[in-house]
């Protein structure tokens, strides 16, 4: 399977600290990348992380606070200074297009990329490609916020001791793939199902119905954890989640890799996020974020 990878760019809320930039998050899915909230100096960290401008295929900003947003402007200057050779699309919601034509538009640049915006007005698939299906989740806070998650098609994984028993081999294993039947024996009998990949992606939110959709079933969940669990009404009046209440989420989601993110300046140690969020009953993979962090996406389940 291609790489399919967490690409973290930054991992602070409302400002920056000495160790952690401005959001920023590229998913790399086979050869597509799709980056999320690119806020301030997003630029310079893709450039630490290994990060180019043509890695990028599609952008989703969950909402228009800045430290989810300010690096639109150079992020797409970048692109267009580096002549992309494929559209990039880009989702958003919709209340913001004044703020998405600000930051396009910030300055003057020349424009040599097609970049196709696409405004989130509600629930519901964004896209569909061969490789996933993109769709997006109304979350709670106080501006108009959606996340999204990425579902790629179930498929069928080959079976070596089945194809060899009904002997099958060479350019015979692709006929029989893309026909579905050949010389009498059909794909059902030499191969089993193969569950495709969950990812999503949730930042500023109350705790919602949104929130439940888009971590149902995922192998990896990247979702904000602003607040610890003693300060959960400053998360309920700023429409943000504690440690425990995402691993809550994750938990009874079935969620198969965790990743907190989103960290409130309040707070030097990261570890009591990963204390809060097993005591919340989280027993699978669990990653806190920092700057410049690969995490890989799971296997994929049997």
């Amino acid at each position: 399977m291609s790489v399919r990878e967490l690409v973290v760019l930054g991992t602070a809320s409302q400002v920056p600290t000495r160790h952690r930039n401005h959001n920023g998050y590229l998913l790399r899915w086979g050869a597509e990348g799709i980056l999320f909230d690119p806020g301030e100096g997003t630029q310079r960290q893709m450039l630490r992380a290994g990060v180019a401008a043509h890695d990028i295929n599609r952008i989703c900003v969950t909402h228009f606070h800045g430290d989810h947003s300010l690096g639109l402007a150079g992020v797409i200057q970048r692109i267009n200074l580096d002549r992309v050779p494929h559209e990039v699309f880009a989702h958003y919601p919709a209340s913001g297009q004044h703020y998405f034509d600000r930051l396009r538009y910030a300055t003057a640049y020349r424009e040599t990329v097609q970049l196709s915006q696409h405004p989130v007005i509600t629930d519901g698939m964004l896209a569909e490609t061969a490789a996933y299906s993109l769709t997006a989740h109304r979350l709670s806070h106080p501006v108009e916020s959606f996340g999204y998650q990425l579902t790629e098609p179930d498929g069928r994984r080959m079976l070596p001791q089945k194809l060899a028993a009904h002997g099958i081999q060479g350019p015979d294993v692709g006929r029989l793939q893309r026909a579905g039947e050949l010389r009498g024996v059909t794909l059902e009998q030499v191969s089993e199902n193969r569950p495709g990949q969950r990812f999503a992606f949730v930042m500023d939110t109350r705790l919602c119905d949104g929130v439940y959709a888009l971590a149902e079933g995922c192998d990896m969940l990247v979702i904000e954890s602003t607040f610890l669990d003693e300060d959960e009404q400053l998360a309920v009046d700023h429409g943000h989640l504690t440690a425990g209440q995402a691993a809550r989420v994750a938990r009874d989601a079935g969620v198969r890799h965790l990743v907190l993110t989103h960290f409130s300046q309040r707070y030097s140690d990261p570890g009591a996020f990963e204390q809060q969020a097993r005591a919340a009953g989280f027993t699978a993979e669990l990653t806190i974020a920092a700057d410049l962090l690969r995490v890989p996406l799971p296997t994929r389940r049997p």
